[in-house]
C-alpha cells in the first residue's frame, strides 16, 4: 500500500484526478457510463505518464530544494523503480489511447495532449513559451473527448480550456518561483515574477468568462 501511494504520489495526483474527472464528466454528459469509464480510464494512464517522467527529470532538482513530499526525495520509491514503471506503461496508455474507447481520432488528440507536457517536463519548462504546452493540452482533453464520442468540440470549450490550462500554468509554478529562478528554470512566470503572474491569471479569467459569454 505504501509503494501504491507513491506512486500515485509521484503521478501528482491531484492534478491527475481533475483531469481525469474533467474527463470522466464531459463523457458521461455525452454518453453512458459505459464508456465515460474506458474513457477516464485511458486518460488516467497517459496523466501517470505526464507525472512520472515529471518526477524522473526533476529529482536532483527536488534533492537540492529539500522536497521531501516527493516520493523519490523521501526515498519512499527510487529512480529505477518509477522509470521502470514508466516504461510499462507508455506503450500501454499509447496503445490504450488508440485502439480505446476514444477512438484513432480522440486517443490521437489526448496523445498529442500527453506529448506536449512531456513536451513541457523536458523543454518548454525553461523557454519563455512555456504556457503553450498548457494551451494545448488543455485544448485537447475536451476536444478528445468529443472526437471519441462522436461529436465535434464548440470553439468555446477549446478555447476555455486552453486558456484555463494558461492560468493553471501561471498559478501552479506560484509556489515554487524563487527555488525555480535559483535552478535557472525560466519558464514565463518564473520570468514575470509573482505580481505580474498574478496578473496574467485575473486577465485570464476575465477573458474566460468573456469567451463563455460571446461564444456559448
Amino acid at each position: 500500500m505504501k509503494k501504491i501511494r507513491a506512486y500515485a504520489t509521484a503521478a501528482h495526483f491531484g492534478p491527475t484526478m481533475i483531469v481525469t474527472s474533467i474527463a470522466f464528466i464531459l463523457a458521461l454528459v455525452l454518453g453512458p457510463l459505459t464508456t465515460a469509464l474506458p474513457i477516464a480510464l485511458t486518460v488516467f494512464l497517459g496523466q501517470l505518464i505526464i507525472g512520472w517522467s515529471n518526477d524522473i527529470y526533476d529529482y536532483q532538482d527536488d534533492l537540492k530544494h529539500h522536497r521531501t513530499n516527493k516520493p523519490l526525495v523521501a526515498g519512499t520509491i527510487t529512480v529505477p523503480e518509477l522509470t521502470r514503471a514508466t516504461f510499462i506503461f507508455t506503450p500501454i496508455a499509447i496503445i490504450a489511447n488508440l485502439i480505446g474507447p476514444l477512438g484513432l481520432k480522440g486517443g490521437s488528440v489526448y496523445l498529442l495532449g500527453v506529448g506536449c507536457g512531456l513536451a513541457y517536463n523536458f523543454y518548454f519548462k525553461f523557454s519563455l513559451l512555456s504556457p503553450l504546452p498548457y494551451a494545448i493540452a488543455c485544448a485537447a482533453l475536451p476536444a478528445c473527448v468529443f472526437y471519441g464520442l462522436e461529436h465535434t468540440p464548440p470553439i468555446w470549450i477549446l478555447v476555455t480550456g486552453s486558456l484555463l490550462g494558461v492560468a493553471f500554468h501561471f498559478l501552479n509554478v506560484l509556489k515554487d518561483l524563487s527555488q525555480d529562478r535559483e535552478s535557472n528554470i525560466g519558464g514565463l512566470p518564473q520570468r514575470m515574477g509573482k505580481k505580474y503572474s498574478l496578473f496574467a491569471v485575473l486577465f485570464l479569467l476575465i477573458i474566460i468568462l468573456l469567451t463563455v459569454i460571446v461564444l456559448r
